[in-house]
């Protein structure tokens, strides 16, 4: 197939193992653009493969839809992204996956006192919350997302 023909829906779904609703749908996130031939027949580049195998990706390391769309913004539409546009990406992502590598350690190193015992009262256990002072850290379980060990 010639370049200047593009991938079909299907075959950008077979090339992804994407579905074809998926593709659509970040379609309609903004996350690839693609064009119609005569017959109105959705058209993608190939650049579109490492847009999608990036989003995948992406989410897999905890990156949502609108942070992708943005960090996909600056990669160039026209032309595959070379080596220089990912390491750009890549840099600017790095500190974002070392907070989530080091919230990953903080779980693991904590959680596994609390599996075995299950009552979130004792004075000892790391997910202990007297008077409930993680609530001036914001919503969710602080005490094992925040870098602070205890309150």
């Amino acid at each position: 197939m010639p370049a200047s023909e593009g991938l079909s829906i299907g075959a950008l779904a077979r090339r992804t193992g994407l579905a074809v609703s998926a593709i659509r749908y970040y379609e309609t996130q903004g996350l690839i653009a693609p064009w119609r031939n005569a017959g109105g027949q959705r058209r993608y580049q190939r650049a579109d493969l490492r847009r999608l195998s990036f989003v995948m990706i992406a989410q897999q390391l905890g990156l949502t839809l609108p942070e992708i769309r943005d960090v996909l913004a600056g990669l160039p539409g026209n032309r595959t992204p070379t080596r220089a546009d990912w390491t750009r990406i890549s840099t600017r992502l790095r500190d974002r996956l070392n907070q989530r590598i080091a919230t990953l350690e903080r779980l693991r190193d904590n959680l596994d006192g609390c599996i075995g015992c299950g009552c979130l009262s004792l004075p000892n256990c790391a997910l202990y919350n007297p008077a409930d002072r993680a609530a001036s850290k914001g919503p969710g379980p602080r005490l094992v997302l925040d870098e602070a060990e205890s309150l």
